[in-house]
């Protein structure tokens, strides 16, 4: 075999008294994916944030085509060739996609960016990714998914001969993801190395060369795709067996009780003034699922928005309960903030509540006790109790929010992708609690503390995912949603391919 692109050896990093690392090592090669997988926190972005530069590791070395890279040196590794595509998004919203893409780079002189050159880059990436690329729209406008789009093609824009890629089909509808593996399978082709942290067992067994395992900071497995399969990585991640999340006898089905909700003949235009929601009916009662599936950008957050009673509908109306939670799309820009600690981000849900205030102030010491029973509760992983939301991993964070949003008692919950970034344990744990908390078990209540509130009455669910799945395994009614239009899915057809049938043979409505 040819010597490694990248290797890391017995690399460890401690964050005070957590060790996130401790002799975690890796090695890529030319013309491979290679996918890191691990549970949430066991380590995977602190190790791709060493080899590229942004944390200066505690021991071990990393070495580039055999030439050993300066610790925490950002320059550095980009000039070895090293890009990496973040989780969390890193775009400036006021900027356009064009000017997004050439900040840091030398496009220009001075002050001045010659967006001329950048415009041509970018066509003729679109050329060779066959992804169209509205060049000077401003970010601020796009989806979440067409934001994920964007930062592939600013990484892809340095020509980086190793590309990292943090979680990227988080966002991504299957058709997105599709695309995107094309794009991995033809860089690879090209001698570049491409590195792919993940959770999804299914999209890493189609698209990886070769895996490692990390679990709590340290490698536990690296092999050949074709030695390994999902029942064996799940069981290198997690320590254990474990089952697979999935719909069981009890998931669905069972009364619904009073309605919480009704839209009726809704419509709302999205920011670009268009109608992005049309004439949409519904109504959820208590105690079941109503999932809503569909490719990103087709008004999935504009209907959330709407539910949750956070926008008005353009047209039509809306009754809908007074005690709505909310678990939004993007976590980190409405849900969560990175500056915050674990209790204040707690009481961004909790600032009203009479069990958390002592008169007009909020009692911190119930603040703190409901949030430490959400991170015990929710398995939040945390490097300590002042700890804030930017200094937990995605999936952690996305823990905490889930726990926060359910730990409310709400009437009704919104809940848009709720398992992204979640590993196999950690997803398989909210699904439970998701059908836990429609059935009304005070179990779920109790979680997060709620203030010792007492149990309540289970609340209507409305679920939106772009994983079709997901939608099949927990919904009790089940719609597609397609350019902003609610498509009831019959039984006949609740399966993967009737709803994708569904949602193309709606596309020119």
């Amino acid at each position: 075999m040819a010597r490694p692109a990248v290797e890391m050896r017995s690399v460890s990093r401690r964050f005070g008294p957590i060790e996130a690392l401790a002799d975690a090592s890796l090695s890529a090669y030319p013309g491979e994916v290679h996918a890191l997988l691990g549970e949430n926190g066991a380590g995977k972005t602190t190790l791709m944030r060493v080899l590229c530069g942004m944390l200066r590791p505690d021991g071990g070395e990393v070495l580039v085509e055999d030439r050993r890279l300066p610790p925490g040196g950002t320059r550095a590794a980009a000039a070895a060739g090293i890009g990496m595509v973040h989780q969390h998004f890193t775009l400036l919203p006021s900027l356009t996609v064009a000017e997004n893409v050439a900040l840091g780079t030398r496009e220009g002189s001075g002050l001045r960016l010659a967006l001329d050159r950048v415009h041509a880059r970018l066509a003729e990436l679109e050329r060779v990714t066959g992804l169209p690329v509205d060049a000077g729209a401003p970010v601020a406008g796009l989806s979440v998914g067409a934001k994920q789009r964007v930062e592939i093609l600013k990484a892809l824009y340095r020509d980086p001969r190793v590309l990292v890629l943090d979680e990227p089909t988080t966002v991504l509808g299957p058709q997105e993801v599709d695309w995107l593996f094309g794009v991995l399978r033809s860089l690879v082709a090209g001698g570049r190395t491409v590195l792919l942290i993940g959770h999804k067992l299914d999209e890493i067994l189609r698209v990886a060369d070769r895996v490692t395992v990390l679990r709590r900071g340290r490698t536990v497995l690296e092999a050949a795709r074709q030695a390994v399969d999902a029942p064996g990585l799940a069981r290198a991640m997690i320590g254990r067996e474990t089952t697979p999340a999935g719909r069981s006898a009890q998931a669905v089905g069972g009364a619904a009780g009073e309605r919480v909700a009704r839209l009726e003949v809704v419509g709302v235009r999205g920011e670009d003034g268009r109608m992005a929601v049309r004439e949409v009916n519904l109504e959820v009662r208590r105690g079941e699922i109503v999932g809503i599936g569909g490719v990103e950008g087709n008004g999935q957050r504009e209907l959330a928005l709407v539910l949750s009673g956070r926008l008005r509908p353009s047209s039509g109306t809306a009754d809908c309960p007074t005690t709505v939670s909310l678990i939004p799309q993007d976590r980190s820009a409405g849900g969560l903030v990175p500056g915050f600690d674990l209790a204040e981000n707690t009481a961004l849900a909790f600032h009203d509540d009479d069990a958390h205030r002592r008169g007009p102030l909020i009692d911190w010491a119930a603040m703190r006790r409901t949030a430490q029973e959400i991170v015990t509760g929710f398995d939040v992983r945390v490097p300590g109790w002042r700890a804030t939301a930017r200094s937990l991993s995605g999936g952690n964070r996305q823990k905490l929010l889930v726990g926060r949003e359910l730990a409310r008692a709400p009437d009704l919950l919104v809940a848009e992708n709720p398992m992204r970034g979640l590993d196999i344990a950690a997803a398989a744990f909210l699904r439970d609690k998701l059908v836990e908390l429609k059935r009304g078990n005070p179990s779920v209540a109790e979680v997060g503390g709620a203030g010792g509130r007492p149990a309540h009455a289970p609340p209507g669910i409305v679920l939106f995912s772009t994983d079709l799945d997901e939608v099949l395994d927990l919904a009790d009614r089940v719609f597609v949603l397609v350019r902003g239009r609610l498509i009831p899915v019959p039984e006949e057809e609740r399966n993967p391919a009737g709803m994708g049938r569904l949602m193309l043979g709606s596309a020119g409505a």
